[in-house]
């Protein structure tokens, strides 16, 4: 019998142990996809559009709802170039060191799948990241401009 509470104990600890433990591999991804993230934020405060770029899957959609002057909803699109052009063009640059605010918090990661956001200084974009070809890159963002003060 007091063998049995002996095993018993130890697989229990050996469960609690390796269920709260965190592989390098999932360690890893969640560092990439902060690294991907702070990329395309940070690409866009320093005007770096090698930096946004590298962030973005090509077929990216960046997505917004605003209203129209007769208050209907309206769909806004900005693709993966649109945004690399406008990094060229100085983008966020404009946007003073002490007001670029760039939180990133991952919401959630599976398998190849992550969402994040990212709280900026005048918006709040929702990311979709997945894993291509072994790269984390944006590939939907959500957006919604913050209220003005």
């Amino acid at each position: 019998m007091k063998k049995m509470i002996g095993i018993f104990c130890v697989s229990l600890v050996l469960f609690v142990v390796g269920a709260g433990a965190q592989t390098t591999t999932e360690v890893s991804d969640r560092d990439a996809i902060t690294a991907t993230a702070l990329d395309y934020i940070e690409g866009w405060y320093e005007g770096n559009a090698e930096r946004m770029e590298r962030a973005l899957h090509p077929d990216l959609a960046k997505r917004i709802i605003l209203k129209d002057a007769r208050g209907r909803s309206q769909l806004e699109h900005m693709s993966a170039m649109s945004l690399v052009q406008a990094v060229k063009h100085g983008g966020g640059k404009t946007t003073p060191k002490e007001k670029q605010q760039k939180d990133v918090t991952i919401l959630d990661v599976f398998g190849g799948a992550a969402t994040v956001k990212v709280i900026a200084s005048d918006w709040i974009d929702y990311l979709h990241i997945a894993k291509f070809n072994g790269r984390w890159v944006i590939v939907n963002v959500l957006w919604e401009l913050k209220p003005k003060s």
